[in-house]
């Protein structure tokens, strides 16, 4: 579902307003906007922690959700704070690091609780990173730090904000499922009835718990080639 469709009346957009009854000048497009891509950061977020298998990414972005970065000699701290297009990076999945025979191997999550020695004792001495901390969720710190230089040593891989959309989208359509689509319209026709006291409202709020519950329900059965895990409770025996 596109964003605008002004020849069909189609669009998020036009069905939006159809079912507000409200025209453009009561209801101007940089609201539906703001509402759509409210509605994006929901989506985005419950499919990021939905399954931590499953690296979710907006299909709307050109570019792959990876990217690297230079080793710098005795620094162990890093941060990545959005892609090369400006991206916000939400989370951080995966770090590989180039050896010194010039492959790629992947390094070590762990947290703090897990250093069996004073915090900071494993920086004293530099040698080629195997573990990196995760401080914040885009923010590591590498262990043991780099002992040289290494122009794009680094690869992180990561989850970021969605492609949001703006006034002047028409063709744009969400970067999710087309099953999640209708979501759109009935989440900025509420935030629209709501804004206005429109006598709809309590209508629209049925209609975006389905919604609602139809995004959470593709997400928990989303993998259908995967096999299903089972967990079997603890089984106590009185005597």
């Amino acid at each position: 579902m596109v964003f605008s469709d002004t020849i069909n009346n189609l669009g998020i957009l036009q069905q939006v307003r159809s079912l507000m009854r409200v025209d453009a000048n009561q209801y101007p497009t940089a609201k539906v906007v703001n509402s759509v891509n409210n509605y994006l950061d929901t989506v985005t977020g419950y499919a990021i922690g939905a399954d931590r298998r499953w690296a979710f990414d907006d299909t709307n972005h050109t570019r792959l959700p990876e990217g690297t970065t230079n080793l710098v000699a005795n620094q162990p701290d890093y941060s990545f704070l959005s892609d090369e297009q400006g991206n916000q990076i939400l989370n951080l999945t995966r770090i590989d690091i180039l050896d010194t025979g010039g492959s790629w191997r992947q390094l070590i999550s762990r947290d703090q609780v897990q250093i069996g020695e004073a915090i900071g004792e494993d920086q004293k001495t530099a040698g080629l990173p195997i573990f990196y901390d995760k401080i914040a969720d885009n923010i590591i710190r590498l262990s043991p730090k780099p002992i040289t230089d290494v122009t794009a040593g680094l690869k992180f891989f990561f989850q970021r904000v969605p492609s949001y959309f703006t006034a002047l989208d028409t063709t744009k359509a969400p970067g999710v499922a087309p099953v999640l689509h209708r979501g759109f319209v009935i989440f900025a026709a509420y935030d629209g009835a709501l804004t206005l006291g429109l006598p709809n409202l309590q209508a629209l709020s049925a209609e975006r718990q389905v919604e609602e519950k139809k995004m959470e329900d593709y997400f928990q059965s989303r993998n259908p080639d995967e096999p299903q895990r089972r967990i079997m409770g603890l089984i106590y025996s009185s005597r």
